[in-house]
């Protein structure tokens, strides 16, 4: 027997410093895009953990690669040598087409900072002073929540109240391109730093051609193109890379999330101009690659990067656009469905803005997990192995949960 829920939840609201606001439902265990709560009741997964369990509960071949790696080795540290680390930083680097080198962490938040820090040092070894070491990024972006990718996310509502704040620095409109520009003419810039779909902004793609402008401007002015495919990346848009749909190279790229499909895990992906910068002592981490989180994402990198996957998620996203359409046809309740693959934003109305929590909470009331991108989008963000018959109950759940709230 379960313990009761709400003595659960007690323990959170006793315990747990006071950060989150989890909907009151415990959830238990999982297989593929369904979940269970203590109590037997059963949900579509349309959210999969923050778009991190990329194939769905309980896939056998990560069961496997866990529980053997587990009778084998669980930590051993970076001042000594493993084999699953090793695998898979070959093995990102032959899957990114542009990267020499790899370094293994535990978090996005953490592959960003690594970021941040190598695009610094790159800087500092040209002989640049440090206001010359300027990071764009773009209003609406999210990188972390460490103190320095939380001043690289160009949101204030994340950074109140954690001033002073890094400097270094410096924010523009996202897909506007002519500001991008007049930035690179005042000089000083070291790197722009993107999301090519962005996530907690409201499921925003880069539009089409600004990756590029990007990419030839940092060119232009020896500076680096940094790609934060934390939520985008590991075939979440249709592509293993996010940034093969605007047909770029960058010279970082970031990874977390679905590299480990829910075994905690990041990486920094690094080209050949910074690829030899970071020397020894130049940065670390107790637990980042270690054996049991490297074993994982070994299989993970493999999976999302098949075929088979890759055309599901195509599929799906055709299925879950038309379905996404079908209601809003009856409803009437958003403005537009945005994204690419199975990271999609469904934009509220005027009339319904800011109400994306009141309908999370009618979802899940009727069965389905979904999250929203701010107060006004609701974000789909489905395992990449949802199947025909779990995305069709998924929606027809959706539809009542969208009915209750129209009624409401």
């Amino acid at each position: 027997m379960h313990p009761d829920p709400s003595a659960l939840i007690d323990l959170g609201k006793r315990y747990w410093l006071p950060v989150y606001q989890p909907r009151e439902v415990v959830l238990d265990h999982g297989k593929g895009a369904r979940v269970w709560d203590t109590q037997g009741r059963d949900y579509l997964d349309f959210g999969a953990g923050i778009a991190v369990n990329a194939l769905g509960h309980q896939d056998p071949d990560l069961l496997d690669a866990l529980t053997a790696q587990a009778h084998k080795l669980w930590h051993a540290s970076n001042v000594f040598y493993t084999e699953p680390p090793l695998r898979l930083a070959e093995e990102l680097v032959k899957a990114s087409g542009f990267a020499e080198r790899v370094f293994l962490c535990n978090s996005g938040a953490e592959a960003n900072e690594a970021a941040i820090k190598l695009v610094r040092k790159w800087a500092a070894s040209k002989g640049r002073a440090p206001e010359q070491r300027t990071i764009i990024t773009f209003r609406g972006s999210f990188h972390g929540r460490t103190l320095a990718t939380v001043t690289a996310t160009a949101q204030p509502k994340y950074q109140q109240g954690y001033e002073p704040l890094p400097g270094g620095f410096r924010y523009l409109d996202f897909n506007d391109a002519a500001a991008l520009e007049a930035a690179f003419a005042e000089g000083g810039i070291a790197a722009v730093m993107i999301e090519p779909v962005q996530g907690e902004g409201g499921v925003v793609p880069a539009a089409a051609g600004f990756l590029k402008r990007a990419r030839e401007l940092c060119d232009a002015h020896d500076a680096l193109l940094v790609l934060d495919e934390i939520q985008c990346g590991m075939g979440r848009t249709g592509t293993l890379f996010a940034h093969a749909h605007d047909d770029v190279t960058p010279d970082i790229v970031t990874l977390a999330k679905a590299l480990g499909c829910g075994f905690p895990i990041g990486a920094m992906l690094a080209g050949p101009k910074v690829s030899e910068v970071m020397q020894y002592g130049s940065h670390g981490t107790t637990f980042g690659g270690n054996p049991m989180a490297a074993a994982v994402a070994r299989v993970a990198l493999a999976k999302l990067s098949s075929p088979a996957v890759l055309m599901n998620v195509e599929r799906q996203a055709n299925d879950l656009r038309a379905g996404l359409a079908r209601i809003n046809h009856e409803l009437n309740l958003f403005t537009e469905v945005r994204g690419r693959g199975l990271m999609l934003g469904a934009a509220l109305t005027d009339a319904h803005k800011g109400k994306a929590g009141a309908i999370l909470d009618h979802a899940a009331a009727r069965g389905l997990l979904l999250l929203q991108a701010g107060p006004d989008v609701l974000r789909f963000v489905p395992p990449l192995t949802i199947t025909d018959e779990e995305l069709a109950e998924g929606l027809t759940r959706l539809h009542a949960a969208l009915s209750d709230y129209a009624a409401s």
